[in-house]
């Protein structure tokens, strides 16, 4: 089983207007209604590949409970912990000529709350995949990421985590399974700027020796780089064409890793449904169907180099 872990879920409820005014009433022309969160995210395409999943995470007010129907409307099992107090976040996403994004706080977790979750955490089993996605909130502790691992770590669960700063850093003696900083954030780990594919995979390498099994690297508009838990070195570009969205690409590209090493333990395969997701959710308003991924996956290659 799979299980994705989002702290802080949200509805986005994104409003478009044809020129932003701050001198009288703004009227949309649409809007629209989606469900976010890194570790979400990766549920969606995970269940669109077929692959069981289930949503962990917490849900409060009524805000949590429309959360929870649009997610099990499109076939996401979740297990959300109710809170008592506050309500699941709403962010305001305004496009007009240009973008204007307010992201809320969100609702407060109590220490009651946080052990409800842990334990669930305790029912992973070995050979579980868990998949720790994005920041952690202020209501939350800041090590929330360490004491999960280290619950899971003796048991044999895959663990997969796509942060970043000190929160991966600090993980890494956990030796999670798979983790995917971009290029930038790499460069940022270790204070230097990235340019060439060789730095890419000099300092992938010192994530390695740090703890990381694997390490894919997102590189945008030039593809992605895996650095696997041998020292192989594996590449992939992009499909052109002009995108459409960028939110959800890389939560694509890790539940494409994720569901591609799980039905063929091969890591070239891996990346390259990886990448496939990336790229199909680069071309949608939304997250990829399976459709437009199965379509990428037959325009991509992946490189291979010892």
């Amino acid at each position: 089983m799979i299980y994705t872990v989002t702290f802080n879920p949200a509805l986005d409820y994104v409003m478009k207007v044809e020129k932003l005014r701050f001198d009288d009433i703004n009227r949309t022309c649409g809007e629209e209604l989606h469900y976010g969160g890194k570790g979400i995210n990766v549920s969606v395409i995970l269940s669109r590949l077929g692959i069981e999943n289930r949503a962990l995470g917490f849900k409060a007010g009524f805000t949590g409970i429309k959360l929870q129907q649009m997610l099990e409307q499109d076939g996401i099992k979740t297990d959300f912990i109710d809170l008592k107090n506050g309500s699941t976040r709403i962010n305001v996403k305004i496009k007009a000529e240009t973008e204007l994004d307010i992201n809320a706080a969100g609702p407060p977790v109590s220490k009651e709350d946080i052990d409800k979750l842990f334990n669930q955490i305790d029912c992973v089993r070995s050979g579980d995949t868990i998949i720790l996605a994005g920041s952690v909130p202020g209501a939350l502790p800041s090590d929330i990421y360490e004491k999960i691992l280290e619950k899971t770590s003796a048991k044999g669960v895959y663990a997969v985590v796509d942060s970043t700063g000190e929160l991966l850093l600090n993980v890494l003696k956990f030796h999670p399974f798979l983790i995917k900083p971009n290029n930038f954030e790499l460069g940022d780990l270790f204070g230097v700027k990235i340019e060439t594919e060789d730095e890419i995979v000099e300092y992938a390498k010192k994530l390695q020796e740090m703890g990381a099994v694997n390490v894919l690297v997102s590189r945008g508009k030039d593809g992605a780089i895996l650095i696997d838990e041998k020292g192989k070195k594996y590449s992939v570009g992009i499909i052109p064409g002009k995108p459409l969205n960028s939110v959800g690409c890389g939560d694509s590209m890790v539940a494409g890793f994720v569901a591609g090493y799980m039905e063929k333990q091969d890591y070239s395969y891996a990346l390259r449904l990886g990448a496939a997701c990336s790229n199909a959710t680069a071309f949608c308003y939304s997250l990829a169907e399976k459709s437009g991924i199965m379509n990428a996956f037959e325009k991509l290659e992946v490189i291979g180099q010892n």
